[in-house]
């Protein structure tokens, strides 16, 4: 078993400073700011106390989080509210859309809590979003990052028809990880949904956490199952405990180790690999579009 360098016992006290990020300020910021306040809309920006929030806000960007902002599951690495929603707002998609042509975005990202509740997953309010998006602002590509359906596949097929350029569904950790990182989701089921969205003839991507106590040749194998399942692009990142009833940070990983992840994941066949600290689902995703 391969074994890399990771931050030390005392550097867990304290983040890194290669987990340093600077105060979110500047025009465009207060623009991406007004306009989610205006509209009131969700962001996973906020919602998941992004570290990159500053500097995609400050490039005019954002992710756009629809069908509330209260989740069914509770993942114990979320910073997003868990509880039963009550909202569903079918003026949502018009909104989005809205504020997305305002910004004039080049490449959105949408994304969503979960609503086990729902027959459909709320798989209508996905198919609606993109649909409007397209409409108002036809040149906007999108990439839609969607929750597990729990093998509703007919809702799966609704949630990724209406034209988005790119499908991301994260796995969020290796398989030994599962049962404590993701309660109530299941490896396989996941590696299946990816699978058949790549049938369906969709760009696919995952998103993967690091520092959570995995090994190396446990990282090795979920980007090889990835791959097997048709998964054409990964980002990695490492984990950030959001408060303190969150699972603990195990590791913090060296950005060297990162840049080596990269490296060995283009070799077992991703198209696109984005690795380092603070990577998220959705960052510099305009260029997952290829």
């Amino acid at each position: 078993m391969i074994e890399l360098p990771v931050a030390g016992p005392q550097d867990r006290l304290r983040k890194p400073k290669w987990l340093k990020v600077k105060l979110p300020t500047g025009e465009n910021y207060r623009m991406v700011r007004e306009l989610v306040d205006t509209h009131k809309l969700h962001t996973i920006c906020e919602s998941g106390n992004c570290p990159n929030m500053g500097e995609c806000w400050g490039a005019g960007t954002a992710t756009f989080m629809i069908l509330g902002n209260v989740c069914t599951r509770s993942c114990s690495f979320c910073a997003v509210s868990t509880g039963r929603p009550t909202e569903l707002d079918l003026d949502e998609p018009f909104r989005v859309a809205e504020a997305i042509r305002l910004m004039q975005v080049k490449h959105a990202v949408i994304t969503s809590v979960n609503r086990d509740e729902l027959a459909d997953s709320g798989a209508a309010i996905w198919n609606r979003t993109v649909t409007e998006v397209k409409r108002v602002s036809p040149e906007t590509t999108i990439e839609t990052l969607i929750p597990d359906v729990k093998s509703h596949w007919d809702a799966l097929i609704t949630m990724i028809s209406p034209g988005q350029e790119v499908v991301s569904h994260n796995m969020e950790t290796v398989k030994r990880l599962y049962r404590l990182v993701r309660p109530q989701a299941k490896y396989e089921r996941s590696l299946e949904q990816i699978r058949r969205t790549k049938d369906f003839g969709k760009r696919t991507k995952s998103g993967v956490m690091l520092g959570l106590g995995e090994t190396t040749d446990e990282v090795f194998e979920i980007m090889d199952d990835l791959v097997a399942n048709g998964c054409e692009i990964l980002t990695l990142g490492q984990y950030l405990q959001p408060t303190s009833m969150h699972l603990d940070v195990q590791a913090f990983i060296t950005p060297e180790t990162f840049d080596m992840y990269k490296e060995e994941g283009l070799k077992r066949g991703f198209l696109y690999v984005e690795s380092g600290p603070l990577v998220r689902s959705s960052y510099h995703a305009e260029k997952h579009v290829f």
